[in-house]
Parts: structure tokens; sequence; C-alpha cells
């Protein structure tokens, strides 16, 4: 062999010892993604994936050390159809795969059962589902990164009473778990605020025809109508209660203050639907209109209701990890709880059962079909 050959031989094996190195000293992080990417809630599901998927692409352009190695970020994308049983097996799916970190479920009716098989994994759940009992199973690394329905639904309540100044109300629930809970919430407070519930009625969240239970409320001459469900349901029961003449304001919570309300209702959700939704006015938060408009431009698509809630949560747990120099769980857990950090969407600190401490919620109507915020409380 020459000495010119020895040479180039010996740089050839040296960058296959640095490439080699270089690749030792990188971590693998799968952050794991949980909701409804088929069916009627797809867009909501696709919402929060999308909001997942900007901040592991941040969080990978930052090329952050933890531990001594550079993070590398991966998105597992599970859709649980909105559906309990399946929710299991999503959940069930990402911790055999040895997820650490999920991102949902969207769904409290998921939310519920799939905790359990997350917290027995040893993995962190950061969800919207907003019932109650979401954050009431006692699992640790659990955390609700949005207002719950007791604080979404009483809202509602105090909005009808001392801003649409409206006495007697209806309410309707889909018999789930998000629907029933926050349904429930609502006429707890409504009550307190001197308001008269003139009648409840139920349908399921499969419902399209809301005929015969709009016509009950509607000898009951409601002001307005309290709505414990989702849009795909929502938007027609706004176009029946137009058809039947029925005058009422259409209430509800996060699940209706979405673009598709108006896709799906047209002109009869304008000034007509209000709703609360937990997150403050991202038209006026101080990083709310830059992140509406990089969203844009990555998935020509606006922002729906929670894209940029779970966005803040996997940057949150990305700055978790470079504070606890870990990416073990209980390690940047421990982080979290002690820890604040300001997002778009609001700041992020927690109690000991994973609720925010302060949830800021923003109420909503509908202007050329488009939710448009009215005030931040």
């Amino acid at each position: 062999m020459t000495h010119r050959n020895s040479i180039v031989s010996l740089i050839g094996i040296a960058a296959i010892a640095l490439a080699s190195a270089a690749q030792a000293q990188e971590q693998v992080v799968a952050i794991g993604h949980t909701g409804p990417l088929s069916g009627p809630n797809a867009f909501a599901g696709k919402d929060n994936e999308n909001g997942v998927r900007l901040a592991v692409e941040e969080l990978n352009a930052k090329k952050m050390v933890v531990g001594g190695k550079t993070l590398k970020f991966e998105l597992q994308s599970e859709d649980d159809q909105c559906d309990a049983k399946a929710g299991v097996s999503a959940a069930q799916k990402l911790v055999d795969s040895k997820v650490k970190y999920i991102m949902g479920p969207y769904c409290s009716g998921v939310a519920i059962p799939a905790s359990r098989v997350y917290s027995e994994g040893g993995a962190m759940m950061s969800t919207v589902g907003t019932n109650p009992k979401v954050t009431q199973g006692g699992y640790k690394n659990l955390f609700r990164i949005i207002a719950s329905d007791t604080q979404i639904g009483s809202s509602m309540a105090v909005y009808a009473a001392k801003v649409l100044k409206v006495s007697k109300v209806g309410v309707i629930d889909d018999r789930t778990a998000f629907g029933q809970g926050v349904a429930e919430e609502f006429v707890k407070e409504a009550k307190k605020q001197g308001l008269t519930v003139v009648g409840q009625e139920f349908t399921t969240d499969k419902a399209v025809d809301f005929l015969a239970i709009l016509t009950n409320l509607k000898a009951q001459k409601p002001e307005a109508i309290f709505f414990g469900g989702y849009a795909p349901q929502a938007a027609p029961m706004v176009r029946q209660m137009k058809q039947l003449g029925l005058s009422a304001k259409l209430l509800g919570g996060d699940t209706l203050c979405s673009p598709e309300m108006g896709k799906l209702g047209g002109e009869a959700v304008n000034d007509t639907v209000f709703c609360a939704q937990g997150g403050s006015m991202l038209e006026k938060a101080a990083g709310g209109p830059a992140f509406k408009a990089k969203y844009k431009k990555r998935f020509n698509l606006d922002t729906d209701a929670y894209g940029a809630s779970f966005y803040d949560q996997t940057m949150l747990i990305g700055e978790a990890m470079r504070k606890a120099d870990s990416i073990d769980v209980a390690k940047v857990g421990a982080e979290i709880y002690k820890g604040s950090y300001k997002g778009v969407a609001g700041t992020y600190t927690y109690d000991d059962k994973g609720n925010m401490t302060q949830a800021p919620i923003t109420v909503f109507t509908f202007k050329n079909a488009q939710p448009t915020a009215l005030a931040s409380y």
C-alpha cells in the first residue's frame, strides 16, 4: 500500500469513527399522540397532532443536549377514534412501543380509561380531556393542559346570566363523558346564578336529527339552550333550531368553539352560538399571531381549538428535559410540577393532581361563520 493510500484509508476510518460517535451521542425520544384521526371529530385530532408536530420540529432544530446526548424527537401518532375501546388499544400500543410521553386524548371518554394504561406503563399523559374525573384517578404525571368542565361549564352559566341576561335555559347533552360532565357543571352554576332550567333533554354523539327534543324545549320558551356535546352534532342542531323558529342562543363548551361549527352550520351559527374554550385569546396573546402564522405556513390550515395548547405542552416537556438534564419521566414530571412555563395559549403551572392552577377561558361567538373571541376570563 502506498503512503498516499494509507493516509486516505486512515482518513476514511477516522470519518467512520467520528460518524459512529456522533450517532452514539444521539438519543431518540418518542412523543406519542392519540386522538380522533378518523370520524366526525378528525378535524380536532389532526389539529392537535399538527400542534405536536410543529413543536417536535422546533425542538429538533434546537439540537438540545440532555445527559450528554443530542435529543432527536420523533412523533408516533395513533387514531383513538374518540372511542374508549379504540383509545385503550391505542394506549396499549404506545406503551408497548416504549413511548413515555403522550399528547392526548382529545375526548374525555377516552382519556379516563386510557389514563390507567399510561400510568401503569410509566408514561406521562398530557390531555385536553375536560371531565373532572380525568385528573381524579390519582395518577402521577398526568396533566390537563386546559381548563376543566367545572370551569368551562360554569363560566358559560355566568356568561348567560351576566352578559346575555337570560333567565330561562334548556339543557341538552350527548351522554358522553365530556357532554354529560360539562352540562352538569353548567346546570349547577346556572342554578347558583338564579337561572331557571326549564327542561333537560338527551341525545347521542352519533345523532343528526334533533327536531323532537328541540320541539319539547321550544314549548318551555328557553332564551338559551346549553349543549354538552361536539361540533358535528351542534351544527345541525343550530340549523334545526332556526327551522323550528326557536330564537334561543345555543351555548356550549370548547368543542363548539371550532371553525368546524361554521363549516357545518353556515350562517345559522352567526351571533347564535356562544362557547367557552380553555386558553387565552390567541389574537391578543403575545405570541399568538406569530404562532397562527407559522402554523398556517407549515400546514396550509388555520389552527383549530387546541393546536396551540398541544404545541405549548410539547415545548414545555422539552424545556423540562433540559432543566432535569434527563428524559426520565419521573425527573421530567418533577420539573413540570414545580415549575412554570409561559406558552402561546397560557402560562402552565400545575397542582399536585395535574390541573392548571390558573386556566384562562375565552368566550367566543361566530361572525361570518368564523369563531370570534369576545372576552377572556
